[in-house]
């Protein structure tokens, strides 16, 4: 059990008393505070008698209890994957589209983790018992290239490579709308949503972090849809799909950051890891992978090409 004590300002008075835990926690979600809440596990001037929504008064006193996570065991299971690239030290991944990369507190079955474990005899144990192996991630309905570490040492030094910003990561995806420019850069700061903590937004504020995002325009389909290219030079949660939304074109089939209402019968956001590169840390050798286009992405751009140019 982890126990934290928060005193409320006379700036934050009137804020949910989820909301102020979400943001003093960022690590946790706000479904998860809310379900500590109604479990007893927070209170107010020692009263436990509480609603997420209650509004907090200044010099409050906010006592969490944090209780450990839930032994949860990961089995390995038979599924298929795209391995581009394997030594003994690492592996490249072709991840599909709707698949979650590691388990979660509620679903750990059908993951990239658990395929991995599978086809592995050897993962790095840096991420823990959810994400052996994983070095970093992509969103369930965004497809594309993935390193794994084998060893613990191997992932420290790719993790630091990713830190140091050394490490390529080239996307492809398609936009509503017309980009007038060829190339350019996004550059600001992202963090959490102040009102839907389950979204990331453009926002300058004391805990959000510089994101920066270089585009380039590989096609247009008339005036309705772009195909881009896309290079991180930052990592932020939801980047990408932030980043466009916030230029005025986000992501076909993105329903989270673009619009509730999608034209076209995609699962998700129609965004592509396409390319990898990395210098390998026993070899020191650059390394580079670059994948094929999915065969939802290639129906789409066929499909564009048919009804715009």
């Amino acid at each position: 059990m982890k126990r934290t004590f928060f005193t409320v300002q006379d700036t934050e008075e009137g804020m949910r008393l989820d909301v102020f835990l979400t943001d003093k926690l960022n690590k946790l979600t706000r479904s998860y505070i809310q379900d500590l809440i109604r479990g007893g596990y927070v209170l107010v001037n020692n009263s436990k008698k509480l609603k997420a929504h209650y509004k907090l008064k200044s010099n409050d006193i906010v006592d969490i209890t944090i209780p450990p996570p839930k032994k949860i065991e990961i089995l390995e299971e038979d599924i298929p994957i795209d391995i581009l690239y394997e030594d003994e030290y690492l592996a490249v991944i072709d991840k599909p589209k709707g698949m979650l990369v590691h388990p979660t507190q509620d679903i750990y079955s059908g993951t990239l983790v658990n395929a991995i474990l599978y086809h592995f005899d050897r993962l790095s144990n840096v991420g823990g018992v959810l994400r052996p192996g994983i070095v970093h991630r992509l969103d369930k309905n965004t497809s594309g290239l993935l390193v794994i570490a084998k060893r613990d040492m191997i992932h420290k030094a790719l993790s630091k490579q990713l830190k140091d910003r050394k490490m390529l990561r080239i996307y492809w995806a398609i936009v509503e709308g017309n980009i007038d420019e060829d190339k350019g850069v996004i550059d600001t700061h992202i963090g959490r949503h102040p009102v839907d903590r389950k979204k990331m937004t453009v926002i300058d504020t004391q805990s959000s972090r510089r994101a920066i995002t270089y585009f380039k325009v590989l096609k247009r389909f008339g005036e309705k849809y772009t195909l881009v290219e896309l290079k991180l030079q930052t990592g932020r949660t939801h980047q990408i799909r932030v980043h466009m939304t916030h230029i005025g074109h986000p992501i076909v089939g993105d329903t989270v950051y673009g619009s509730k209402k999608q034209r076209f019968k995609v699962q998700g956001q129609v965004l592509h890891a396409k390319k990898i590169g990395f210098i390998h840390p026993v070899t020191e050798e650059y390394m580079e992978f670059e994948g094929e286009l999915p065969s939802y992405f290639i129906k789409l751009i066929k499909k564009l090409e048919k009804c715009y140019i």
